[in-house]
């Protein structure tokens, strides 16, 4: 294996990958350490991991998998808490607060169903294609999807974005 055709791979594809991570974890930093560790991963296997049909898709999986694992592993102790603002700010516009009430939204969600929602319309992959990302079979896929889809509609209607 030959360091440069890993580095050729990966360094147009970064910005994407970290920006996947960053929509699959809710934090840069946590999108960063997600995508290091997939990336490391997938460098010690670059022979297996080149050779297969879709690469990106591999290494994304590779991405929610790091995810989740550290989420198990500490993500269960951590409370989010509202970032503080400075007082000397303007007041947001109506469009990044909406952005920002989604974002809570979709955070709440269980990491395999927000990963789904991710997929599919974010990244707009069809079911198969989000099964062979996560690693499943296309019906959890999709029932991924559904539930978080009840879950959102649910906030949604109570009025409760958290």
């Amino acid at each position: 294996m030959t360091p440069t055709a890993f580095e050729t791979w990966v360094r147009p594809r970064l910005p994407d990958l970290l920006r996947f991570g960053y929509l699959v974890t809710g934090s840069y930093d946590a999108a960063q350490d997600a995508v290091q560790t997939a990336l490391a991963s997938a460098y010690e296997k670059w022979e297996h991991v080149s050779t297969r049909d879709h690469p990106e898709q591999y290494v994304r999986r590779m991405i929610t998998n790091a995810h989740i694992s550290a989420w198990r592993a500490h993500g269960r102790r951590q409370v989010p808490v509202a970032e503080p603002t400075p007082g000397h700010l303007p007041d947001p516009s109506a469009a990044i607060a909406d952005h920002d009430a989604v974002w809570r939204m979709c955070a709440g969600l269980p990491p395999q169903q927000r990963a789904a929602v991710v997929l599919r319309f974010y990244e707009d992959l069809d079911y198969a294609e989000i099964a062979r990302v996560l690693d499943c079979p296309e019906a959890t896929a999709r029932s991924h999807i559904h539930r978080a889809l009840i879950r959102l509609r649910t906030q949604l209607t109570s009025g409760d974005p958290s």
